[in-house]
């Protein structure tokens, strides 16, 4: 038997997870999960790729409030209301790799608080209920939308398949290289790969896409550090033409007021 033995969301693109025991589901992801994004003076996003500091930013949820903090130092803290008067923010037409979407600017002293922290230019964007960008279109289906996440709603992980790497690592890795939303335990490595159609619990999902791995993988989320692995293994035995592959991307097939859980069971 299979169960979902981890929920994770990451309220600021690119910035700390948060782990929790139960989720709302929403169209375009977790509830909460990648509504917020940083963005350099000309509106295109920012993620570790290019600043592996982000990984030092912390994220916590204390009602109203998203608090982001430093690992280093928790105490000097910003607070981004969680459900923010969007008519009061500036609008921002913003860039996430091929896609363009509205967001709305907050404020100076959350921007500042970023600029200070990583040391150049950021403003802080939010996506509000109405805002429609369109999931991947090359696989996933008409109608399907998603947050400011680089293309799709969920992403899945077996723990099977982090196990498997791992017994191919010197320094085996944590999870959290690899910012899934669900994590799967049960199974044999890389069976997710074949996945079509699942349930978590009660609640279906559709599985589209393999996800290709980019830089992040290789940054400590710990310390900031980078260093050749995992994609440096990965690519020995995951490689499938020049894309390197580790997790399932998902969309939800289901309506309403719905929930994931942890002990949940996967129904294939």
């Amino acid at each position: 038997m299979q169960t979902l033995s981890e929920i994770w969301i990451y309220p600021v693109k690119s910035l700390g997870g948060i782990a929790l025991s139960e989720a709302k589901i929403e169209r375009r992801g977790l509830q909460y999960d990648r509504r917020w994004m940083l963005v350099d003076d000309t509106g295109r996003f920012v993620s570790q790729r290019e600043i592996p500091e982000m990984a030092m930013l912390r994220t916590g949820i204390e009602p109203p409030y998203l608090t982001v903090f430093r690992k280093d130092k928790p105490t000097d803290k910003v607070r981004i209301p969680l459900a923010p008067e969007a008519d009061k923010l500036g609008k921002q037409r913003v860039e996430i790799w091929s896609d363009r979407c509205a967001g709305r600017v907050l404020t100076d002293d959350i921007n500042n608080w970023f600029s200070d922290n990583l040391r150049q230019s950021l403003r802080l964007v939010y996506m509000t209920a109405t805002t429609r960008r369109r999931a991947d279109g090359r696989y996933a289906p008409k109608g399907q939308y998603v947050s400011f996440a680089d293309g799709f709603p969920f992403l899945l992980i077996g723990q099977a398949s982090l196990d498997d790497l791992n017994s191919r690592l010197a320094t085996p890795l944590p999870m959290n290289r690899f910012r899934p939303n669900f994590v799967v335990t049960g199974g044999i490595p890389f069976e997710e790969d074949g996945w079509k159609e699942i349930a978590i619990g009660d609640q279906p999902f559709a599985c589209v896409k393999p996800c290709a791995r980019c830089i992040i993988p290789t940054t400590d989320q710990e310390t900031a550090a980078r260093s050749a692995e995992p994609l440096k293994t990965l690519a020995t035995f995951r490689k499938e033409g020049n894309k390197i592959l580790f997790g399932q991307n998902l969309i939800w097939l289901g309506d309403g007021e719905r929930r994931v859980r942890a002990g949940d069971r996967i129904i294939l």
